[in-house]
């Protein structure tokens, strides 16, 4: 009977030993467990940039910078921090940038900052920034502007195109020109296309000189200072 009684007690405190190991060892593996999936929670949100959306001033440099954006122009940002800086260098050179040998509009078509996105970013610009130049990029981008020129041979054109860098001889309207100022030395032709004279002049002493040249014809100058078309 005790041996019996002996062997029970014992069976009993192995099956006692043994449940409370496999609690014991239940909450270990259970908490081994979340504390990992804990760690990749935080490391998953750290990892997670923070979006910003970013904030326009309430003013009209701000309306074309936040215009811009949503258009995707782009601009040199080697030079400007932005489209709005960029349409202001224009405002503020447009009034003395060979301002004594192109006509402003014939400036800017030539300046090359027409280019690329820099025509939708001054025609939305410039009426923002400097309203009084509308009219001077509006001509630009069309063509239809003031020709001035100083020393040269021209092609006389009832419509000229658009400033070509690339050609042999920048195009003029058919018109009547005039340059001012001391022009002893100054030298001007009018010759057809195959080189034959068909009025020339050279000034030994003039203050005014007014030519009008045809379509068809060259017109070559030399010493002249600028030349302007009369209105």
């Amino acid at each position: 009977m005790r041996r019996m009684r002996g062997v029970g007690m014992v069976a009993v405190a192995v099956l006692a030993a043994g449940t409370m190991a496999g609690c014991s060892d239940s909450g270990s593996g259970g908490d081994a467990k979340a504390k990992p999936a804990a760690s990749n929670e935080t490391a998953d949100t750290a990892a997670v940039p923070e979006e910003t959306t970013p904030a326009y001033p309430a003013t009209p440099e701000g309306d074309l910078d936040k215009q811009a954006d949503q258009k995707g122009w782009a601009f040199d940002d080697s030079l400007y921090s932005s489209v709005s800086e960029f349409v202001q260098d224009i405002c503020d050179s447009l009034p003395v940038s060979a301002k004594d040998s192109a006509s402003r509009p014939q400036w800017l078509a030539g300046s090359g900052n027409l280019d690329g996105d820099g025509k939708p970013e001054l025609e939305a610009g410039v009426p923002k920034l400097c309203p009084s130049w509308t009219k001077t990029v509006k001509a630009a981008v069309s063509g239809d502007y003031a020709r001035w020129f100083t020393d040269g041979t021209y092609d006389v054109k009832a419509h000229p195109g658009k400033p070509d860098p690339s050609a042999d001889k920048e195009e003029i309207a058919a018109g009547t020109y005039r340059t001012q100022g001391d022009l002893t030395g100054c030298y001007w032709e009018r010759t057809s296309q195959g080189g034959s004279i068909i009025a020339n002049q050279m000034a030994t002493a003039a203050s005014r000189i007014t030519v009008t040249v045809r379509a068809g014809e060259l017109f070559t100058v030399r010493e002249c200072g600028t030349w302007k078309p009369v209105s």
